[in-house]
């Protein structure tokens, strides 16, 4: 008991500015974790934060040979997350730099856009023809919408329906929707390094990789079962129903520029795409 006295003695107390310090750190430390929830790294990341708490205990305890082969392996590690966590980085940069502006269409049109898309949907889930089409939000698709053709064309079920019936030319690509408009068919999406243990086909990574490199929300119809999915944060929701289907998207693209709340409720409900926490956003 008296080591682990004099130990506490030997740090001493942190103070006020300390505290403050702690408390930052704390919050830091829950957001990062929160962020990194459901991904890749998230098990690399406790493994990082283990080995930060060792090192702690090194410097607490006077470990000096270990706390010394720990300061060398630091600079490696520091190296290996760059790399390991290239994907969520990357991402997080993307959030930070969104510009948060008021949408340019209103509730009612993102309304009427959100039924249009629904209709397509199910009727090509329905036929069991494979779709694969992005809803843009506050980030820019720029650069991939010029991999495929421009159309420029106003939303509607029939129009996505034939551009994604089978052996036409635009119809083994990705659909962008941006603006309230068809900016682009045929294009290309990024493919989510993560195979998602061999259950999904290309269509499914291109909706995470999409989503992993943008914000926009990507619905995908399989077109061996007719199944629908949704792809938001580089995480997919698979087996939709048309009404899940009709609530996310009411959640996340019609009310999702209207959202109220402390900034850190609304960070915390950003961060988290579980089903559960869709499902109280969709109660507030």
């Amino acid at each position: 008991m008296s080591g682990w006295w004099s130990a506490l003695k030997a740090v001493g107390w942190p103070g006020m500015g300390g505290a403050v310090e702690i408390a930052v750190l704390a919050a830091v430390f829950y957001f990062g974790i929160l962020f990194f929830q459901g991904t890749r790294g998230a098990q690399v990341l406790w493994g990082f934060l283990g080995v930060l708490v060792l090192f702690v205990m090194t410097w607490v305890f006077q470990w000096n040979t270990l706390n010394w082969l720990l300061g060398q392996l630091t600079g490696s590690l520091v190296l290996a997350s760059v790399v390991i966590f290239q994907p969520e980085i990357r991402r997080a940069l993307a959030e930070l730099g969104k510009q948060h502006v008021p949408g340019r269409q209103s509730v009612q049109e993102r309304e009427n856009i959100l039924n249009e898309l629904v209709e397509a949907v199910f009727s090509m889930s329905k036929s069991k023809i494979g779709a694969l089409i992005a809803l843009e939000r506050s980030g820019g698709t720029r650069a991939i919408q010029e991999t495929g053709t421009r159309l420029d064309a106003e939303v509607s079920a029939a129009l996505l329906c034939t551009i994604f019936f089978p052996r036409t030319d635009l119809h083994d690509g990705g659909v962008i929707i941006e603006g309230g408009r068809i900016r682009a068919a045929g294009c290309v999406f990024p493919l989510s390094a993560d195979r998602m243990g061999g259950r999904n086909g290309t269509r499914h990574r291109a909706a995470a990789g999409m989503s992993e490199e943008t914000d926009a929300l990507v619905i995908v119809v399989s077109e061996e079962t007719g199944a629908v999915s949704l792809a938001s944060g580089g995480r997919l929701v698979r087996g939709l129903t048309e009404k899940e289907l009709r609530r996310y998207l009411s959640t996340l693209f019609v009310r999702d520029r209207g959202k109220q709340g402390p900034w850190w409720k609304r960070l915390k409900e950003g961060l988290d795409l579980s089903p559960e926490a869709m499902e109280r956003n969709d109660a507030d």
